[in-house]
């Protein structure tokens, strides 16, 4: 027999990452030799003989290395008849591994900076996701603005009744939704809401983009200096902000910092802006941001998009547009009230970037978060030919966690057990050190995948997601669909909440709203017809994770109880935390079934 088990401290002592400098005891089970060697790699490969103690049982303790970096280790099993190999399992998910004549993938150690720390309010907080036109409008609402919305916005469409659907309108150039259509919600329409959203226990608003641009998503940035003005205006940022901390609440912009619209002050295409755009002349001072590989039109896009000309986002006059301490764009904004930023396609912006970035709102703001879109491993990502670690103490804070909710809804919708399940958890328990494990955004829903309510009827995979968006428009779920996909729902936000991370609620998921991807899942928010009953229960769990300290911050342990159920187990050491900190409360047990 040979065995090692990463996901258990018989096998490694500590479990998890280690502070760089730090040590760890590595075990390894087998009764076939009585050699087993040791091999790891951080850069360069190296070789420990392992001492056998008894029953059969290796070990080896290393001193990670003193910079924060990944550290791989395997096993060489020395036989009579030759040497055998034993690595991480076949899914990359660390735990019990297996036996192969070949180089194995390797176990990952995760040696991140002893100084690391993360924001305390998003460990203890609760995250609530608003696309800002569809939210909420105010009673004033466009008065006053009209001629400078007129201005920006040239071809927007704007919908006579809040409760019509969004407007399907695909570029024939590109089938992508053109999104020019409006229902105008506000900042100072999000405000109004506070009172309510405190209620349902939020304490953090993640707001989609809210500077000036064409399309109603704005992530094809116009003016990263501009409020739109179909939102409002500074004073109404500013209000929304003062609001917000009267109630103890922060908000968190959303930064789309890869690329920019083409209709743009820095582009400027079409030529609604003041300013010489790139577009527009060599001589522009943002000239140097894009790549023209045929000036004027033909340019490096993201994604192939016309309208979203990508950035040179290593070229020094960006970088301090971006940075600068005095009047960059990202201090400015937390030094307005922003208790920080969610970074659009984090993976496609420079590491020296991020690094720069965390610094420059931290010179601000102590507490400021820098918090990532990253859809898989953020502890091991390659990314334009670069490994990339978003963990290791000095880049980002936390990321979205995608790969929990592509789990957990495989898990309810029965492509995988629970088994798969805990292992998903646990991996990230194993790569993630505590300060970014226990700030992750535990999302279910977001604007860019169907409603949570149609993924758990079975619409969140592959086709079904990228369906006809027309055909996509006609699905509507059934009574007795809805029902059950709801059930599924409430069940996977209460795992969010027994878990390690900020959960997180997409507006309109605690209402019971439906709708397949873009547009559909942007709906505006149905305030007039919300599951009073579901709102209720979501609430009640939110405001059960926010005053119990012990599912904050407390040590985690996941068990499989068969196929179907988790039994999640939140408890303190010595009466400390995860964190060493003190924490009250008895130890907490939550079941989680489909």
């Amino acid at each position: 027999m040979v065995h090692h088990d990463s996901h258990l401290s018989r096998y490694r002592e500590p479990l998890g990452p280690i502070p760089a400098g730090g040590q760890v005891c590595i075990r390894f089970l087998c009764n076939e030799s009585d050699t087993v060697t040791l091999r790891t790699w951080d850069g360069s490969e190296h070789l420990f003989p392992m001492t056998l103690t008894e029953n059969h049982l290796f070990e080896v303790t290393l001193t990670m290395p003193e910079t924060p970096m990944l550290y791989w280790y395997d096993f060489i099993i020395h036989g009579k008849d030759g040497d055998l190999r034993y690595g991480n399992s076949g899914d990359q998910l660390g735990g019990e591994g297996f036996v192969c004549n070949h180089q194995p993938a390797s176990y990952q150690i995760t040696v991140y900076d002893p100084a690391y720390h993360t924001p305390e309010y998003i460990r203890h907080g609760v995250v609530y996701q608003i696309f800002p036109d569809r939210f909420y409008k105010d009673a004033i609402g466009q008065t006053g603005r009209e001629e400078k919305i007129r201005r920006a916005h040239p071809e927007a469409t704007f919908h006579a009744e809040w409760n019509e659907r969004p407007t399907l309108d695909l570029d024939p150039e590109t089938s992508d939704n053109r999104a020019l259509d409006f229902f105008g919600g506000t900042l100072r329409g999000i405000a109004e809401k506070l009172d309510e959203l405190k209620a349902l226990g939020v304490s953090i608003l993640y707001i989609n983009p809210v500077f000036r641009a064409r399309t109603n998503h704005r992530y094809d940035t116009g003016s990263y200096e501009e409020i739109d003005p179909i939102l409002g205006s500074e004073a109404d940022f500013d209000h929304l902000i003062a609001e917000a901390d009267k109630r103890g609440m922060k908000v968190m912009l959303d930064g789309v910092f890869s690329h920019t619209g083409s209709d743009s002050l820095y582009f400027n295409r079409f030529g609604r802006y003041d300013t010489l755009g790139a577009y527009q002349s060599m001589g522009s001072p943002y000239y140097d941001w894009y790549t023209f590989y045929n000036f004027p039109d033909e340019y490096r896009t993201w994604w192939g998009f016309q309208t979203l000309p990508t950035v040179n986002k290593d070229h020094p006059t960006y970088r301090d547009y971006l940075l600068n301490p005095k009047d960059g764009i990202l201090p400015r904004w937390v030094r307005r009230g922003a208790c920080g930023w969610r970074l659009d396609v984090a993976d496609e912006l420079p590491m020296n970037t991020l690094r720069d970035m965390r610094k420059a709102i931290r010179s601000v703001r102590e507490d400021a978060v820098l918090l990532g879109e990253v859809w898989e491993d953020a502890s091991n990502k390659v990314a334009y030919g670069q490994q990339r670690c978003y963990c290791l103490g000095d880049t980002l804070d936390s990321v979205m966690n995608y790969p929990l909710r592509r789990a957990i809804i495989d898990f309810f919708t029965g492509v995988c057990d629970a088994r798969h399940l805990r292992r998903v958890i646990l991996h990230q328990q194993e790569v993630y050190p505590a300060p970014f494990f226990y700030s992750l955004m535990n999302l279910l829903g977001s604007h860019d995948r169907v409603r949570i309510l149609n993924a758990m009827a079975g619409y969140d995979r592959e086709g079904a997601a990228q369906m006809d968006r027309t055909e996509a428009s006609k699905i509507f779920l059934d009574k007795d669909t809805r029902v059950a996909a709801q059930k599924k729902v409430l069940e996977a936000i209460k795992l969010l909440c027994a878990l390690p991370g900020a959960p997180t609620i997409y507006y309109g998921d605690e209402i019971g709203m439906q709708g397949m991807a873009d547009p559909w899942n942007r709906a505006p928010m149905d305030w007039e017809h919300a599951d009073e009953t579901v709102r209720n229960t979501v609430q009640q769990m939110l405001n059960h994770r926010r005053d119990t300290p012990m599912l904050q911050t407390g040590h985690l342990t996941v068990e499989a109880d068969g196929p179907n159920a988790l039994i999640i187990k939140r408890y303190a050491v010595g009466g400390k935390d995860v964190f060493g900190k003190p924490v009250d409360g008895d130890e907490i047990f939550v079941r989680i079934a489909r």
